[in-house]
């Protein structure tokens, strides 16, 4: 499927000042409401959740997850990646790290309607192998309008040039998934809100967070990532608090 999108030379610059952009419609209703059945369909299964393919982000394991995720859905929903909202993720991917990504992936997070937690402030790369330097965008695509009540996407402009700042597994129980800054919320925060179709794309060091979804709507997000091999650094690093996951047996979240 040819991709619709197209970025301005404004767009790309605004990005690489602010470390993240709101993006148009990737997508179509008609697309999106497919979309959404596919994505409940998925949830409402079982899948990946032998393989550590599926879990609560926020806690741990529990009857009632209050922040669900599905890494690869669409190894086991192959259609999410036969749309135009997965054409045009690639398209915004390729201008904004100037080629075309070497490596292309997604993953899902469900904010449940009424209870679904926040997702604390975080880098990406946090989760990442801390022995390499990494070029990796996430393009965040809501299946239904978001704002601050049902968890839209918030972001400090220009964190992305900031070091890997410390982290610690959510609430500092080492066998929980997730991972959240270590110290106080951050400062100048730009909330986005989206209409069903829009999006988001950050860096992997840009500072964001979600709210919880107090909304009787379940907030499902769609989150489309790509970026460049990742190459050795010279001088080796450590993320503490990887090893006390690894240590206390939480698989990886990303």
């Amino acid at each position: 499927m040819s991709p619709s999108v197209e970025l301005s030379d404004e767009h790309v610059a605004q990005f690489h000042d602010e470390g993240y952009l709101k993006l148009p419609n990737l997508s179509t209703p008609e697309e999106l409401a497919q979309m959404r059945a596919v994505y409940d369909d998925l949830f409402a299964g079982q899948e990946g959740a032998d393989t550590g393919m599926r879990f609560d982000l926020a806690a741990r394991e529990s009857a009632k997850p209050k922040l669900p995720q599905v890494l690869d859905p669409g190894k086991f929903r192959p259609e999410l990646r036969q749309t135009l909202a997965w054409a045009n993720a690639g398209r915004v991917l390729e201008q904004l790290l100037g080629r075309e990504p070497d490596w292309r992936g997604d993953h899902a997070i469900l904010k449940p309607a009424g209870y679904g937690v926040a997702t604390p402030w975080h880098q990406d790369e946090a989760y990442w192998e801390p022995e390499l330097e990494h070029s990796s965008l996430s393009i965040w695509l809501p299946l239904q309008d978001v704002d601050e009540r049902s968890g839209c996407m918030c972001f400090v402009p220009g964190s992305h040039r900031l070091d890997i700042l410390p982290h610690q597994p959510i609430g500092n129980d080492p066998k929980v998934h997730g991972l959240e800054l270590a110290g106080p919320d951050p400062k100048g925060v730009v909330a986005v809100p989206l209409r069903a179709g829009e999006a988001t794309v950050h860096g992997g060091r840009t500072l964001h967070f979600a709210p919880p979804n107090t909304s009787d709507v379940p907030r499902r997000a769609y989150i489309m990532m790509g970026g460049l091999a990742g190459r050795p650094l010279a001088v080796p690093r450590r993320f503490p608090w990887q090893e006390l996951q690894k240590a206390a047996g939480a698989p990886a979240s990303e």
